[in-house]
């Protein structure tokens, strides 16, 4: 059973950091593009960032480039999502998910794997 859980969210104020955690099992971690999307209340779920398979392309929305860094470690089986200089408008749940032998790039159709989210609110 293949089980992708988030970590790492909660209450910050703005210009803070956070560092998400995504630990998958029950696959294989490396076969995997990866991405992190998130979901505000009343709003579409939209990507955030993207990383291949092995981590040498990493793809982000414009609204978080310069700001989050997406990373993987295949030994791990983990993907990370950390995040500086978070505005309130960052505040959203945010999703991994998994994407067999994907680029990273898609959108959230093309993931057949996803977390249960984590929380991050930003406060002003």
């Amino acid at each position: 059973q293949v089980q992708l859980v988030e970590s790492g969210g909660g209450l910050v104020q703005a210009g803070d950091s956070l560092r998400l955690s995504c630990i998958a099992s029950g696959l294989t971690f490396r076969y995997y593009a990866m991405g992190w999307f998130r979901q505000a209340p009343g709003k579409e779920r939209e990507f955030a960032a993207g990383i291949s398979t092995s981590g040498s392309n990493t793809y982000y929305a414009d609204s978080m480039k310069g700001r989050f860094t997406i990373s993987r470690d295949n030994a791990k089986n983990t993907m990370y999502l950390q995040m500086s200089s978070l505005k309130p408008e960052d505040t959203a749940v945010y999703y991994c998910a998994a994407d067999h032998w994907g680029s990273g790039a898609r959108g959230p159709s093309g993931y057949q794997y996803w977390g249960q989210g984590t929380q991050v609110t930003v406060s002003s």
